[in-house]
């Protein structure tokens, strides 16, 4: 007989019920135990492997087949960023149960335990490990491999250069185990290892393939002065500044840019295909090849200063093609100056073509040939003797080379420029880019060059000289220069004379110091020679001369007149004035005789 709802209610144990005894105490027991064998024993303080149940923006769930599951956040897998649910993963066992009553695990604490151990074992076994960029270092890059920071250099990248070290942070990517230091725990990793391998297998793949003439595409890998260096699939190659382009440049930068791609023909490589040498311009027509066939020589061009030297200037006339205007074709001047004083680079100039090689890829301009050659017409419009102003250009010990107009210069002989003054050299007339007054002596078309005068302006001094400045005239003069050989003397009207040393000695035996005013004789004048030979001694010489002459004759006449008077005394006398006068004979005669010895 079925028991009613209201008779089942009146049976229930409401007490039981309340002290939770619904379920008997020998079988609650039985249901625990049973319970219990259907979980993992858990310990706390050891590394377990769990297994992710789920995910969130925050947070992983994972069960380790514990009676709750753990909460890890997710910032502990930050290094893998591909964990999924249903990875397997290790965790740390922090508690069973915290005041929650919540299983606490900790994957970051899992790694760091194992994580030597893991480390050492990748670099005995060239195990490849993945990690995660943490962020930029001096040199490189902080790697968290297994928990443990390790250090990634910035060689050890990649196989090229790294421009941007900040587009690898936050990335995983795989490494290599290169270095450990026990001692410091300190570990290096690369990743540029992990690619050199298969790169060097593409490299000999490449290599063995290689044949002079072939084009290859390229990437534009490193960028220097003298070259860009293009990756070709693994091998790097050379393309030389000169092979670049046909025109000039100034750096590679110019025609190419980093990461470029583009094609090259290879030009050369040696016997075991290390280095490789590259043209880009070979992959165009020559600029030669495509000049005007109706240029030739005469015909005016315009082109643009590319390169200067101190001998001339190159231009370009069209890209790749240039030719030279030497520093003699710049000017119709003879005198030396450097190109640099005509152009610089990036000048745009005309010029005329004086000499053109197509076979050998050559041209010469010139930009003189753009006037009219001065000296076509020379003997008209600097005929000899006309007057001229000049522009001092250089000093030679015979003279001064000027220029009357650019392309028309001339010599002033050291002995043209003064007709008075003796000059020894041109800088003590002169100086350069002064102006100065010429007349034309000579002309040589031949050898473009004109013979000039300056003192030719005026009229020969020297005429008049001859008249003043006669032999044994005298004349104040002031003592300049003293030498060796004698002395100069200025002398009235700017003319110089000389005097040796002995014509120096001054009448209380001194010898005339420079700067003395004294007078001098002339005692010799040349006018061929422009020469005067002067004397200061000889003034008081001749005059003491003439006073000793003067004397002489003096003392003679006195002489005659005493013997005059003898002689009329010896008519009138007797023989005992003969006597006295005998004696007085003597005695004069002896008088005479003694001056003469004296």
């Amino acid at each position: 007989m079925a028991t009613t709802s209201a008779e089942a209610d009146e049976n229930f144990d409401w007490e039981a019920y309340a002290n939770d005894d619904v379920i008997p105490a020998s079988e609650k027991e039985e249901l625990a135990n049973r319970y219990a064998e259907t979980l993992s024993s858990v310990v706390e303080k050891e590394v377990v492997e769990g297994t992710v149940i789920s995910m969130n923006k925050r947070e992983v769930v994972v069960n380790i087949g514990y009676k709750s599951d753990g909460i890890i956040s997710l910032n502990e897998f930050r290094y893998d960023p591909e964990l999924k649910v249903g990875d397997k993963v290790e965790v740390y066992v922090e508690t069973q149960e915290d005041k929650k009553g919540q299983l606490t695990l900790s994957h970051k604490k899992a790694r760091a335990l194992r994580s030597w151990d893991r480390v050492n074992a990748a670099l005995e076994n060239d195990e490849i490990i993945k990690g995660y960029v943490k962020c930029r270092t001096k040199g490189g890059m902080i790697v968290d491999v297994f928990g443990i920071e390790a250090f990634l250099p910035g060689s050890q990248i990649d196989v090229k250069p790294i421009r941007d070290y900040d587009i690898y942070v936050g990335k995983t990517m795989e490494f290599k185990v290169v270095k450990i230091n026990q001692e410091f725990k300190n570990v290096v990793v690369s990743h540029k290892a992990l690619i050199e391998a298969e790169l060097e297998q593409q490299k000999k793949d490449i290599i063995s393939k290689l044949e002079k003439g072939q084009v290859l595409e390229g990437t534009v890998k490193n960028i220097t002065s003298y070259g860009v260096f293009i990756d070709l699939g693994g091998v790097d190659g050379l393309i030389h500044i000169t092979d670049l382009s046909w025109g000039r440049v100034n750096h590679p930068n110019e025609i190419v840019e980093l990461d470029q791609k583009l094609n090259v023909v290879i030009l050369d490589f040696d016997d075991e295909k290390k280095r490789i040498a590259l043209g880009l311009k070979q992959l165009t027509p020559h600029p030669w090849d495509a000049l005007s066939a109706d240029l030739k020589v005469g015909d005016r061009v315009k082109g643009k200063v590319v390169v200067m030297a101190d001998y001339g200037a190159f231009v370009e006339i069209a890209p790749g093609v240039e030719g030279l205007i030497h520093v003699s074709e710049m000017s119709w001047s003879q005198h030396l100056r450097s190109a640099q004083d005509f152009m610089k680079v990036g000048d745009e100039v005309e010029a005329v073509v004086l000499t053109l090689d197509r076979d050998e890829r050559k041209m010469s301009l010139g930009i003189k040939q753009l006037k009219n050659d001065p000296w076509q017409n020379i003997e008209e419009k600097y005929a000899v003797g006309t007057k001229h102003k000049a522009i001092v250009r250089n000093f030679t010990n015979f003279g001064v080379f000027v220029e009357i107009e650019e392309g028309v210069d001339g010599l002033i002989h050291i002995s043209d420029l003064s007709w008075t003054k003796k000059v020894k050299h041109p800088a003590e007339f002169t100086q350069i880019g002064a102006e100065i007054d010429v007349v034309v002596l000579e002309i040589d078309k031949e050898n473009r060059r004109l013979s000039l005068g300056h003192k030719q302006l005026e009229e020969n001094p020297w005429d008049v000289f001859e008249t003043i400045f006669t032999v044994d005239s005298i004349h104040e003069g002031t003592i300049t220069e003293i030498f060796d050989k004698g002395a100069v003397i200025a002398l009235p009207y700017g003319v110089e004379g000389f005097a040796t040393p002995r014509h120096l000695v001054k009448e209380d035996g001194t010898q005339a110091k420079v700067d003395e005013k004294l007078p001098f004789k002339v005692i010799e004048f040349n006018k061929g020679a422009k020469r005067i030979i002067l004397s200061h001694s000889r003034i008081f010489e001749d005059e003491q001369k003439a006073a000793d002459n003067a004397k002489k004759k003096d003392e003679a006449s006195a002489t005659k007149k005493a013997v005059k008077k003898v002689k009329e005394k010896l008519e009138k006398t007797t023989l005992g004035d003969i006597t006295e006068l005998a004696a007085l004979k003597d005695q004069m005669e002896a008088k005479g005789e003694g001056e003469k010895n004296n």
